[in-house]
This record gives structure tokens, C-alpha cells and sequence, in this order.
């Protein structure tokens, strides 16, 4: 006989995402998003609460009008940790696809 055991994981408050910190500082309604965007509130809370989740641009840009927020300040707060290569990287790079060549 086999048991099945269910495992439940319990999110931590760190795993909330840029987005989710973003609509929770806004105060955002997700049924009020949903109804004006389309995007479903499930859809809504993985995005806000999962990191592996991944938003679209059409997405983000459907956020930031229903809720009155400039697409590219939504932008510049979700994506604030992302960064370009630093030069050793870039270098580092060229050199890879030299190689390939």
C-alpha cells in the first residue's frame, strides 16, 4: 500500500515579488485589475507572490493603466535589480562567442 503524504509550503514574506511590493504599496485592488485587464487573479497573486512567475510586458503595461501609474515607473520598480553586464562580463562574453565562431 503506498500513503501519499501532502506537503504544504508556507511562502515567506521575502518570496513576494517586486510586483507584489509595488500593487502593496499602491494599495491595488487585484479584483479591480482583473476586471479592467482581463488578467485573472490567480494569474494577479503568482505574479505578485511567486518569483519564478514569470510577467510579460503586456501584462505589466495592462497593470500600470488600471492602475494610473506611468508604465515605465511600474517598470523601473519591478525591474530595479536588473543591471547590464559589467565590462568583465561583457569581455568575458566576447571572448565565449569568438570562440564559437
Amino acid at each position: 500500500m503506498v500513503k501519499f503524504i501532502e506537503i504544504v509550503t508556507v511562502k515567506k514574506k521575502s518570496d513576494i515579488t517586486n510586483l507584489g511590493k509595488f500593487l502593496f504599496n499602491k494599495s491595488a485592488n487585484k479584483a479591480a485589475i482583473y476586471r479592467k485587464t482581463g488578467i485573472s487573479e490567480t494569474r494577479l497573486s503568482l505574479l505578485s507572490n511567486d518569483p519564478s512567475t514569470i510577467l510579460t510586458a503586456q501584462e505589466s503595461y495592462l497593470i500600470a493603466l488600471a492602475i494610473d501609474v506611468d508604465p515605465g515607473e511600474l517598470q523601473k520598480q519591478i525591474f530595479k535589480d536588473v543591471k547590464l553586464n559589467s565590462i568583465e562580463e561583457q569581455e568575458a562574453l566576447a571572448a565565449k562567442s569568438k570562440k564559437y565562431k
